[in-house]
């Protein structure tokens, strides 16, 4: 039996145009893939840079408060001694007016120091709110991290698949990007979500 030529050219037409078919396909896919991909990053960037923003505040409310703490510490520290100096000076004033005087004078810088502990020990606490405030901030910015490095990788992976026109490629692309978007959901969401091993790997 005779091979006709002219089916075997239409054979090979239409095995080409399957061939362009997938391959526009493909291209079409990863074309879409990567915009979304790129709106889902540019939305988790402006999230991220406002984190960042308010870590920096925490992070100088509470250098703020501890500078306030030690001149609190240094104050009571102050009027401490200077009550303790003026009942040394008491015990040697024999007259009552002179006493009476000076127990007023160690009665206030008594109570000055005690205003100033009270106000430390809120200071600490302050302090201590600013650094829990800061690290809840940090544990989003870590997420927002991750998101970033595994979505880069996937855009890294789809810029490969357009290049090799491989369906294989794209969907081990579909791996980091699952992660990447996983993680930037978590921070969006707040959601309690981290891989603490992998961000200390990372970081």
């Amino acid at each position: 039996m005779e091979v006709d030529p002219l089916d075997t050219v239409e054979s090979l037409k239409t095995r080409s145009a399957l061939v362009a078919s997938r391959l526009r396909r493909l291209n079409a896919t990863v074309a879409i893939s990567v915009a979304l991909l790129a709106t889902f990053m540019a939305i988790c960037k402006v999230k991220d840079d406002n984190i960042v923003q308010a870590m920096q505040q925490a992070q100088a409310d509470k250098l703020d408060h501890w500078s306030y703490y030690q001149a609190r510490n240094i104050r009571q520290e102050v009027a401490a001694a200077s009550a303790l100096q003026l009942q040394a000076l008491r015990a040697t004033i024999g007259n009552a007016a002179g006493a009476a005087a000076l127990d007023a004078m160690v009665q206030q810088q008594q109570t000055v120091a005690s205003d100033q502990a009270q106000k430390k020990t809120e200071l600490k606490d302050a302090a201590a709110l600013d650094q829990q405030h800061y690290d809840a901030l940090n544990f989003r910015d870590d997420q927002f991290d991750l998101a970033d490095a595994l979505l880069a990788i996937a855009v890294a992976l789809l810029a490969m698949t357009a290049l090799t026109e491989l369906w294989w490629l794209y969907w081990v692309s579909l791996l980091p990007t699952a992660g990447g978007v996983l993680m930037g959901l978590s921070g969006l969401a707040g959601w309690r979500f981290h891989p603490t091993a992998l961000i200390q790997l990372l970081s």
